[in-house]
């Protein structure tokens, strides 16, 4: 029995609850920027007044939309077996999405990314213990412009089985993405019972849903796919210097989500997420390691919780250029807060310069600091009384309880067992073994995960239509 799950919370229930009222008096007066033209007609169906592309969602329409969507969400793996749950306090992570330049681990330079960077990136994923989801990490240039979101899904599916966090970069991709999709599934009944994929969709701060993105939140919940919100407030830039103003701007961003969701097909599944930053007044950038920008995540996020709906947010990230103490440091607080907060989803292992960047070196190191938080969300257990006085009484014959039954027992359970990135070693035997910084020890993980076979390898007849799929489509490009 665990004893208390360790838990973090930045807001008490009076502000979440007047967060809320804000939010939704935000979308009733100020209105909501929506440019897609489906979604302006799913709106005036319902009579929404609105002046031009401003739409005013009324209160009661919110929460009638809030009660429809899912309190939680189980997603499955290529092979469409059960992999993970986002509910309640239930952590999960997968790499950052998008990155547009990769950290080359051979000649310490960041570049732009290549297919076989990408391919080897997944296959790295695919052997990492406490990543749980992987994602379309890179974008890589060796293929059509037209071509790069679906083709990332692609070669994601091909050579890693787990779920996977996606999106589209243009409208007429969704059809193919689907099409990829249910090729890993008998039908669409069965897409839709095992889901695979999340997309995630961005709102432009302050307070507008583009047409990309509200299409793609459309052709999801039609589809019954999972949506993933990533609110993007700037605090000081595009949404309130303060904290607070952030989190609410982000509610109501969120909340006209949930409608356009809900409008589209009643039930479908959601996930109430962002990547907010605040603005570095100093040096013009929008860190992602900041101590403010983490806190602006776990505020969105007990609103998610607040309003009882699966959550994500991007964590665990570092503005450093290289995997040095900064990016250990930023990433870990990242990680760790994330998991007190019971963050469903975090985004962002891996992720270096301001998410701009993928690094695999990063990604391995980070892979230790998650399975360390994953062990505190563990607990401590009890295993009935006396937790120490019998197995005390024993240390007077052998003078150790190295041999004690206890410790034969327990051991693997209470401990977490890191890999051997994590020097643990005596001083002599770490200078024996090299003298080698983390980074090294994970630049030689890297090349022996990438060379093991897979853990579920992908059934021949699926590489074949998957490719045919491919061929297809590359044609229209």
């Amino acid at each position: 029995m665990t004893i208390l799950r360790p838990k973090i919370n930045v807001l008490d229930e009076n502000h979440k609850n007047e967060i809320f009222q804000e939010a939704k008096l935000i979308l009733e007066t100020q209105g909501i920027f929506i440019e897609n033209q489906e979604a302006i007609e799913m709106f005036e169906k319902k009579g929404l007044n609105h002046d031009g592309a401003k739409y005013f969602i009324p209160s009661d329409l919110v929460e009638k939309s809030l009660d429809s969507v899912p309190r939680q969400i189980t997603l499955f793996d290529r092979e469409g077996e059960e992999h993970l749950t986002l509910k309640e306090d239930q952590v999960h992570f997968d790499p950052g999405s998008a990155a547009i330049f990769i950290l080359d681990e051979n000649t310490g330079e960041i570049r732009e990314g290549k297919s076989k960077d990408f391919i080897r990136f997944s296959k790295i994923v695919e052997q990492l213990d406490y990543i749980d989801a992987q994602s379309t990490a890179l974008i890589y240039q060796d293929v059509p412009n037209d071509a790069q979101d679906w083709h990332r899904l692609y070669l994601a599916l091909s050579n890693c089985f787990k779920p996977i966090v996606t999106g589209t970069f243009r409208k007429e991709s969704f059809s193919i993405m689907r099409e990829i999709l249910l090729a890993c599934r008998t039908s669409e009944d069965d897409l839709a019972r095992k889901p695979l994929a999340i997309f995630d969709a961005c709102p432009s701060p302050p307070l507008k849903w583009s047409d990309l993105t509200t299409q793609s939140l459309i052709d999801a919940a039609k589809s019954m796919i999972p949506s993933e919100f990533v609110s993007m407030p700037l605090s000081g830039a595009s949404a309130p210097i303060t904290l607070i103003g952030s989190i609410t701007q982000h509610c109501a961003e969120c909340l006209a989500g949930v409608v356009i969701v809900q409008l589209a097909n009643k039930g479908a599944p959601l996930i109430w997420g962002g990547s907010p930053a605040v603005f570095d007044m100093k040096h013009g950038t929008t860190p992602m390691g900041a101590i403010e920008t983490m806190m602006i995540n776990l505020g969105d996020v007990e609103m998610g919780k607040f309003l009882h709906l699966p959550t994500h947010a991007y964590m665990s990230l570092t503005d450093a250029k290289i995997p040095d103490g900064q990016a250990g440091f930023e990433a870990g607080m990242g990680a760790l807060l994330g998991g007190l907060g019971g963050v469903n989803m975090i985004s962002g292992p891996g992720m270096m310069d301001f998410e701009s960047t993928q690094s695999v070196e990063k990604l391995i190191i980070d892979n230790e600091i998650i399975g360390m938080v994953k062990r505190l969300l563990r607990g401590i257990d009890d295993y009935g009384t006396p937790y120490a006085s019998e197995i005390l009484k024993d240390y007077e014959d052998k003078e150790e309880l190295l041999s004690h039954p206890s410790t034969l027992k327990y051991f693997r359970k209470e401990l977490f067992l890191p890999s051997p990135i994590i020097d643990r070693m005596t001083r002599d035997s770490w200078k024996q073994d090299g003298s080698k910084s983390v980074r090294k020890r994970a630049k030689e993980r890297a090349l022996r995960l990438a060379e093991k076979p897979s853990i579920k390898p992908i059934d021949e007849s699926l590489v074949k239509e998957l490719d045919r799929i491919t061929e297809q489509s590359m044609k229209g490009t």
